[in-house]
């Protein structure tokens, strides 16, 4: 096995069992704080968050030019050109943090005030909570570039421990409800944001103390500053289309149908969040790969990449996304004290719409690896920000509140097809392996997979005994069809002396 596939399978370890324990005590504390603040705080505080994130598609947008420039300087072993990303992304995020400070507190303070269905007695605690939300994003905005040099280093470890130590924060966090006499919303709010300033000190800490590229000198650099500004401004096009259409969603929810259905939309989203860390825990393995790769000019290995990273990762979430969506009702109820309405729907119709983004990817990925992403983020774009009108002409003439999902979902099969078509054309994407090695294996699994588990699902009497044999089914019948139909026969091979390996180790 190369060296790059054994860092990939020891990253990959790392990061799910990050996951696991991130996942466990994330839906526990989600379960602790809807019960505590009630349907309609919740339903506010994701509200709130939702204008916050609005602002994120900045971030984003520089975290994709950052990781992308770190992990092609460090692909040539160019550590002096690194450390110039590093420091002039640095300075380009505490500028973009003061300027976002100052639109969050006009144009987002407006909407938030003016726009919004917000209960008036609860418009006091909605402002506190919306400041907090502000300082809390400036602080994680300042993170990432220390979060992308880790990941462009694959220090997975790190970035597992310190991720498991924030959750385990914010559920502490959750009991001081119980003992501090005042308004929860508030406190909750406030709790969050000073995790959040701890994490980054932790961060600030490590890196400084392991990553050389990361130590910062003020310097002013007008080549790379062109060179992020440039890459990152394309990026903001893919970024503000997929905010936007993300909490576009959210706000239409909240004028056609108010609070209580943004709580249902704010459960469904952090199941959803959750089961994808799966996927996306596998994909940060592979991505800085991918970029290395092309940086390296191994567009052989780079194909090979594309394809077994969409492949597994579609996988990866079938296994979960399957007996999940059989047993979501029984779930809910199991989890949450009392379930909203709607949120059984959105959670379905949200995995179907991950399970495609889980395809999609490492396709992504390589485009932006090549650093010629233009004209692909404008016509990408273009096509994702459709969500928000075809979503507000369905609720308009009278669909049900989940058709803003069925419009995501197909608009999203549209962008991936024509994804491909574009890949085909901006480099040397091998359209037809891919739909042989990846589609073709994919259809197949789905196919078999699906039609047993449903009859189990449906017409097995009592109650446990349904759980119990719907999930044994689901995994058998899944993990089966991955095996015999979703692999080839190399593939095969390496599982089967893996786990050879390991029982003889033992």
């Amino acid at each position: 096995m190369s060296q790059g596939n054994t860092t990939i399978i020891k990253n990959s370890l790392f990061l799910y069992i990050r996951m696991f324990i991130m996942m466990c005590t994330s839906l526990y504390t989600y379960r602790l704080v809807l019960q505590i603040l009630g349907v309609e705080d919740f339903g506010i505080y994701n509200l709130v968050s939702g204008v916050i994130v609005l602002f994120t598609f900045i971030s984003g947008a520089m975290l994709t030019g950052t990781q992308r420039f770190l992990n092609f300087h460090i692909g040539q072993n160019n550590l002096r050109e690194a450390n110039n990303v590093f420091c002039m992304s640095l300075n380009i995020y505490i500028l973009l943090a003061l300027i976002m400070a100052i639109l969050a507190e006009t144009i987002g303070l407006w909407f938030l005030q003016t726009q919004l269905n917000i209960p008036s007695e609860r418009i006091h605690a909605t402002n506190y909570v919306y400041q907090f939300a502000i300082i809390t994003f400036i602080v994680s905005f300042t993170r990432i570039p220390y979060n992308a040099a880790i990941i462009s280093y694959e220090r997975m470890n790190f970035y597992a421990y310190i991720s498991i130590i924030e959750v385990i924060l914010k559920l502490g966090s959750v009991f001081l409800l119980y003992v501090i006499p005042y308004d929860k919303l508030i406190i909750y709010s406030l709790s969050y944001t000073i995790i959040t300033i701890l994490i980054n000190v932790a961060y600030y800490i490590y890196c400084k103390a392991n990553i050389d590229i990361t130590k910062y000198r003020l310097t002013w650099d007008w080549g790379t500053f062109r060179q992020l500004s440039s890459f990152s401004f394309w990026s903001l096009f893919g970024n503000a289309a997929n905010s936007l259409a993300q909490q576009g969603m959210t706000f239409l929810i909240n004028i056609f149908y108010g609070v209580a259905v943004n709580a249902a939309a704010g459960i469904a989203n952090q199941v959803v969040g959750t089961v994808y860390q799966f996927v996306s825990n596998f994909q940060v393995a592979f991505n800085p790969q991918i970029i290395k790769s092309y940086a390296a000019n191994e567009i052989n290995k780079l194909n090979k990449l594309i394809c077994q990273t969409s492949k597994f990762s579609y996988y990866l979430m079938l296994i979960i996304i399957l007996p999940l969506s059989l047993l979501m009702d029984k779930v809910l109820s199991i989890w949450l004290v009392d379930v909203p309405e709607y949120t059984s729907i959105f959670c379905k119709l949200i995995l179907i719409f991950f399970a495609i983004d889980a395809i999609n990817a490492p396709l992504w990925m390589s485009v932006q690896a090549t650093g010629k992403i233009r004209n692909y983020q404008i016509l990408m774009s273009t096509l994702i920000i459709l969500n928000i009108p075809a979503a507000y002409i369905a609720l308009k003439v009278g669909f049900p509140v989940y058709s803003v999902w069925v419009v995501r979902i197909i608009i999203n099969i549209i962008t991936f097809v024509v994804r491909c078509l574009y890949m085909r054309k901006l480099m040397d994407f091998r359209l037809h392996d891919f739909i042989y090695l990846t589609m073709l294996p994919i259809t197949l699994v789905t196919i078999t997979a699906i039609p047993i588990p449903i009859i189990a699902a449906h017409y097995i009497d009592g109650y446990i005994l349904n759980i119990v044999l719907t999930i044994l089914t689901s995994l058998l019948c899944v993990m089966l069809s991955i095996y015999w139909l979703g692999m080839k026969q190399n593939e095969r091979t390496y599982i089967c002396n893996a786990v050879r390996n390991k029982i003889l180790r033992r």
